[in-house]
């Protein structure tokens, strides 16, 4: 495929894109003029959880949906036929790369493509309008223009690949709390400048295939129904010509959604559409030519997808990337995406990394990289370096094949010669891991007789059905799922084995019945009781070495999911035996002091950060502060590895001379993190929100709404833009992040339509600047001065240089960074004046500026 065809390259893709539409919206109107009332009202319903109806008549195959935000799950929700599993979507966004987007866009096709799916329920488009977000991870930025030009290049990448993207949630599902039923009352101006614009961005810019409707009202309409936001806004006003579905279970009524401009009503078979709707059609209550529309989208994107015979997919196969190696792109993108917070000389004496008698560069002498040539023994300290959290759960949950956790990335890449130290230290997870190293397990599932009906290998403890059985098992047959295999354990003593599930669990170890009970949701959002299922532990006497059989029999209960809803989830866990919490702490105090280097993981836990509940505070989960503190003490060569999706407050990170931020760095975050700490690659990351050093500091925090209404009452000031209207400093600015070299902006160039940045490297290394341009409005003409934040970020662009080498950027100034909404006319207004030019590391480290003046 070609990358940067020119402009008769451009052309000529102009013109194959122009004659392929003609060829759909011929196969469209064929294909509809050839189905009945009722056919065409059922393919307006999903056929099941991830499918749409075949029509074999009309040459129609059943189109495939999947979640896939970080990876591709498939139409099983199962480690069966594993994905590849990319680094959380902040983490795509702290890249400030779109073209990085585009390439994983590419693999996600591709992985798309192998596992028979056409459509993927993805970008999350909705902004970090608080650190609270439950769903913070999943999204990529507060700042709108990031957000648009990050999702962007996703939705490009993935459907040069031949597979549909849908943007999601449209609009303002930006918290967790009572998100089926709330109403985000949001007034004209910012929802048109911050939760619109990503979605209007990527629209005009990526031509999406599928848009998705929200649970959450807006303004008093559910976003099913919502006639102005979807049919004048999105359809109307920016020319969105796709397929728009509800968010799973957010249709509620027949005839206002199909006025709403909703497409697709999901999962099926039984929703507000189908025979509910041909019934109103004869009732009179709506016309047929309303479902027609409906259907003529349904139907060009199975044209776009390859899915409607007689005509071609929108991409031709000649075109489509292949061959794409995941685990290095899961491996780039990490490294490309890890934040350094942090990086200051190591106290008392020399930095790894700082040669004797020579004078340091600059990015050398200090904490990082580390120097494997200077080093004896490294301790890795925190249960995230075993057992990484290399993504955040919820819908965008995927099963690699495999996952490199920090502490195996860095045996893997340290010599042989040091020695490597595990420890603790500090478990913060309240819920036990999965049960995987040292057993061996299978999935059974039997009828009430006990007869088989499906057995598969299972890649941990854990079992998820949502949407699609194995072959063989329906919800008629099911009666319970035995988990059975065997453990070996490696450690002598008291074993944690903990069971799971909505329903009724037994646990048998060597033939002795350990837990015998019924286990009840803890509370009332029904995916919050299929994703994260009440626990129960007992312990079991084991010795290392000494195989044993154990089985988890699990007969489930109903969830509230659907009746029609293929779905269970249950799980055993294990943990080895401990020391106390205390004793814990001591042993890894007494190997970082023993230790050249002291590396610490601290992490989040699915039980303080997931889809289905907002967060209550910033807080590392456990006593990880303390252990920090304590090991900071002892080695004063610690660096800190921050495992979470979004923000968390580091009390210690003066304390400590390095600080790196990994998110959710997917499948392959070891070997990506030990590229970067042992300096085989600089950390690329920048920070795409901002980030607080108390949850008290932060401008917008109310994320619960009162009686079922939340007002948006901050207005335009979310992120840095009330970052800056407070006068309180973050921990760390929109846009910081540190790297292995140094950087001299030279030169900026402006004109009101762009500008031009020169810089050099003034370092010793290769490296990646991001270069950040905000607006400042200095002197607005005319009477009318309207409210506007003190800066806003108007464009960005990734350069790279050799040592002492310059490196030019050139940055396009739209029109629309000029602009604000007229809420008294109702449209965009461009704001003339002077304007300063600020061409910045980030927002609060401006290296150049300049005067434009907007006429």
């Amino acid at each position: 495929m070609t990358e940067q065809p020119d402009a008769h390259g451009h052309a000529a893709d102009e013109d194959r894109a122009t004659a392929r539409a003609r060829e759909h919206t011929a196969a469209v109107e064929k294909a509809l003029g050839a189905l009945d009332l009722d056919t065409k009202a059922g393919l307006l319903s999903g056929q099941d959880m991830w499918t749409l109806p075949a029509v074999p008549a009309i040459g129609l195959r059943s189109l495939v949906v999947s979640d896939g935000p970080i990876g591709v799950r498939g139409r099983q929700w199962s480690a069966e036929d594993p994905s590849v599993a990319l680094p959380g979507p902040t983490a795509l966004a702290a890249t400030w790369d779109p073209e990085l987007a585009r390439r994983a866009g590419h693999l996600l096709a591709q992985e798309a493509r192998r596992k028979g799916v056409h459509v993927l329920l993805a970008p999350t488009v909705n902004l970090h309008r608080s650190p609270l977000g439950g769903r913070h991870f999943e999204c990529y930025s507060e700042d709108p223009l990031l957000t648009g030009a990050i999702g962007a290049g996703y939705v490009r990448g993935v459907q040069q690949g031949g597979v549909g993207t849908t943007v999601k949630h449209f609009v303002g599902n930006d918290a967790e709390t009572d998100r089926l039923t709330v109403d985000n009352r949001i007034a004209p101006r910012p929802l048109r400048e911050l939760y619109l614009a990503p979605f209007e961005h990527i629209v005009e810019n990526a031509h999406p295939w599928g848009i998705m409707t929200a649970y959450n009202q807006v303004n008093g309409s559910t976003m099913t129904e919502h006639r102005y936001l979807v049919r004048e806004v999105l359809r109307g006003e920016w020319g969105f010509d796709g397929w728009n579905v509800s968010d799973w279970t957010a249709a509620r009524h027949t005839v206002r959604a199909l006025r709403g401009g909703l497409d697709t009503a999901m999962p099926g078979p039984r929703t507000v559409f189908g025979a509910p709707l041909a019934a109103a059609v004869r009732a009179g209550e709506v016309a047929e030519s309303e479902v027609d529309e409906a259907v003529r989208r349904v139907l060009l994107l199975a044209a776009r997808t390859g899915c409607l015979e007689g005509v071609p997919a929108a991409v031709a196969p000649e075109d489509v990337p292949e061959g794409i190696d995941g685990r290095a792109v899961a491996r780039e993108v990490a490294r490309r995406a890890f934040v350094l917070l942090r990086n200051e000389p190591v106290g008392g004496g020399r930095a790894a990394g700082e040669r004797s008698g020579d004078e340091r560069p600059a990015g050398e002498g200090r904490a990082l990289p580390v120097d494997a040539a200077t080093v004896r023994q490294v301790a890795v300290i925190g249960a995230a370096a075993r057992d990484a959290r290399v993504l955040g759960g919820g819908s965008a949950t995927v099963f690699p094949e495999q996952i490199v956790s920090p502490l195996e990335g860095l045996r893997a890449a340290l010599p042989d010669d040091v020695e490597v130290t595990f420890a603790v230290g500090a478990d913060p997870r309240t819920r036990t891991p999965h049960a995987r190293a040292g057993f061996t397990l299978r999935a059974r599932y039997l009828t009430e007789g006990g007869q088989l009906l499906a057995e598969t290998p299972q890649f941990d403890g854990r079992v998820l059905v949502m949407g699609r059985y194995p072959e063989g098992v329906t919800q008629h047959t099911l009666h319970a799922v035995e988990l059975t295999g065997t453990f070996t354990p490696q450690i002598t003593g008291r074993h944690v084995l903990a069971v799971s599930g909505t329903g009724d669990l037994r646990l048998t170890i060597d033939g002795d019945v350990r837990f015998d009970d019924r286990c009840t949701p803890d509370g009332s959002d029904p995916f919050e009781a299929f994703l994260h299922p009440a626990e129960r532990r007992v312990e079991a006497g084991l010795t290392a070495g000494e195989q044993v059989d154990v089985t988890l029999r699990f007969v489930p209960a109903a969830l509230g999911l659907g009746a029609d809803m293929d779905a269970l989830s249950f799980a055993l866990g294990h943990a080895e035996p401990q020391l106390d919490p205390d004793a814990e702490m001591v042993e890894a105090v007494r190997a970082a002091a023993a230790a050249d280097v002291a590396i610490v993981v601290v992490a989040t836990t699915e039980e303080v950060e997931s889809e289905g509940f907002d967060r209550s505070d910033l807080r590392l989960p456990g006593r990880q502060d303390e252990l920090v503190t304590r090991v900071a003490a002892a080695n004063p060569h610690t660096v800190v590895i921050v495992n979470s999706g979004s923000p968390v407050e580091l009390p210690w990170r003066e304390q400590v001379p390095a600080v790196l931020l990994s998110w959710f760095p997917g499948q392959e975050a070891g070997a990506a993190l030990a590229d970067v700490l042992l300096g085989a690659h600089e950390p690329g990351g920048r920070l795409p929100t901002t980030w607080p050093a108390r949850l008290e500091d932060a401008p917008v925090t109310r994320v619960t709404p009162d009686d079922g209404t939340l007002p948006y009452s901050e207005g335009l000031f979310i992120g840095y833009r009330a970052w800056q209207r407070s006068g309180t400093d973050p921990a760390y600015a929109f846009g910081h992040g540190l790297g292995y070299t140094d950087w001299e902006y030279e030169s900026l160039d402006t004109t009101p339509d762009s500008v031009r940045v020169r810089l050099r490297n003034t370092g010793r290394r290769a490296g990646r600047e991001t270069v950040q341009i905000y607006l400042v409005p200095t002197a607005p003409a005319g009477d009318e001065t309207p409210e506007r934040p003190a800066r806003w970020l108007a464009g960005f662009a990734v350069v790279e240089a050799a040592p002492g080498e310059s490196a030019e950027a050139e940055i396009p100034l739209p029109d629309r960074a000029f602009e604000i909404w007229d809420e008294t006319a109702g449209g965009r207004r461009r704001v003339k004046g002077d304007y300063t030019v600020e061409a910045s590391h980030s927002i609060d480290d401006c290296r150049l500026t300049a005067q434009v003046s907007v006429r």
